[in-house]
């Protein structure tokens, strides 16, 4: 074992190659993520010309670290062996890395691996040997051809899409906006009513929480479901000494922006009756964005 291995260096151009594509791919693979096919291009898709034939389009695709592409306008078709009648069966297009070990000689292929027909169809077994751990053969799943009879009857996706930088950072900066979003809410209504409809601003199905504001303060949000349409929500206090006064507030959708809003409260005070049944004032509704 020789420890450290560097390898972005330069040596003496009269010392011996000592940079291999196994040393690549160990970099490629901690960047790329793992086996899968990139977004580039036609990402490789499938296409049924035939009972025995499909065609594979362009793209990029890596195997424990090492790439290999099927250039623009290029594809690749792979040939199906015929079905029997009354019978299933699972083929496997396979995108098939092989190595006869360090600084060795490398083949990569694309090839159908053929399954068993019978009454049932099941998967061919799959090679995936750790080629950083020297592996020699790993095998990347591209698509599952199922066969019934004669016929194909699907193609299945079985790889990863691995998206490029430039697509994550659009999708991080996307979920940093809605976690922007998430953290603001909304006035949706503002106003002093007892016991009316109100116009929201927006549609309540927009937003995932709801508060309510009175003359009092604020309710406890509200948790919005699609399928719902009446809320109930209420909060208590102590008035003074000897009396403490309760809202119960009920909230009616009738459409997506207008809301019917009950408010009424009771004192209760030691003692004694309830001296006042009445109802509050509503003064605003805020809502929390969806987080989505």
């Amino acid at each position: 074992m020789s420890g450290l291995k560097p390898i972005t260096v330069n040596t003496p151009t009269a010392d011996e190659a000592h940079i291999y594509a196994e040393d690549d791919a160990s970099i490629y693979l901690s960047m790329f993520g793992g086996d899968g096919v990139s977004t580039n291009g036609q990402s490789c898709k499938a296409t049924v010309l035939s009972n025995n034939k499909v065609r594979i389009a362009d793209g990029i695709i890596c195997v424990g670290g090492h790439f290999a592409r099927i250039p623009y306008g290029d594809y690749i078709d792979c040939e199906i062996d015929s079905g029997q009648s009354e019978k299933k069966r699972n083929d496997i297009i396979v995108a098939r890395f092989e190595s006869t070990g360090t600084g060795g000689i490398d083949t990569y292929t694309c090839e159908v691996k053929k399954g068993t027909a019978g009454s049932t169809a099941t998967d061919p077994e799959i090679v995936q040997e750790d080629l950083y751990k020297a592996g020699k053969v790993r095998e990347l799943p591209l698509y599952r051809v199922k066969i019934e009879g004669l016929s194909i009857t699907a193609v299945e996706q079985l790889f990863t899409l691995r998206k490029t930088n430039e697509e994550l950072e659009k999708e991080l900066e996307s979920l940093n906006s809605k976690i922007k979003n998430f953290n603001t809410d909304k006035t949706l209504w503002s106003g002093s009513v007892i016991n009316e409809n109100v116009e929201l601003s927006d549609s309540i199905y927009n937003f995932r929480w709801i508060y309510i504001e009175t003359e009092d303060g604020i309710a406890s949000p509200i948790l919005i479901r699609k399928d719902k349409n009446k809320y109930l929500t209420g909060y208590g206090y102590a008035s003074n000494s000897n009396t403490i006064v309760t809202v119960t507030i009920k909230l009616t959708i009738n459409t997506a922006t207008n809301i019917n809003i009950l408010s009424y409260y009771a004192d209760h005070k030691f003692n004694s009756g309830h001296p006042n049944l009445a109802a509050k004032r509503v003064t605003a509704i805020y809502g929390v964005p969806t987080y989505s």
